[in-house]
């Protein structure tokens, strides 16, 4: 949805705007196509994704993330008028507090049954 906000707000830029906005190096290695990148302009990589195989740091991992997420739509929201913009940013926020309260439900039914025979005792993938 993000890429798809990008696009609609870039397309139809002139060389000049491209340039007075300060999007003209962006566009020489990109042109108007969507980069995947962090606002400091860091690309997206697999190491942002943090996976152990366990079921409680995945979940805290999970949790972590949906909030960083929420956070980062915050200040989107605090930096743009642009209804177009701010509406689906307002339901992406919204879909990341519900997916924090589903991984927080997972949690609190993990952490329960740490005690029943099997289920937390060992690492399923490695140990038998």
């Amino acid at each position: 949805m993000i890429g798809a906000i990008v696009h609609q707000l870039t397309r139809n830029l002139s060389p000049e705007e491209i340039k007075k906005c300060g999007f003209d190096a962006y566009f020489v290695d990109h042109t108007a196509g969507v980069y995947t990148t962090a606002a400091s302009g860091f690309p997206f990589n697999a190491a942002a994704i943090g996976v152990k195989g366990d079921v409680i740091t995945d979940l805290a991992e999970d949790m972590g993330a949906e909030q960083k997420a929420r956070t980062t739509y915050d200040n989107i929201l605090r930096l743009v008028d642009d209804p177009d913009v701010r509406e689906p940013i307002k339901f992406l926020r919204e879909r990341e507090i519900v997916h924090f309260q589903r991984f927080g439900e997972a949690m609190r039914i993990a952490t329960d049954k740490m005690n029943d025979k099997n289920f937390y005792a060992f690492n399923p993938a490695f140990d038998k």
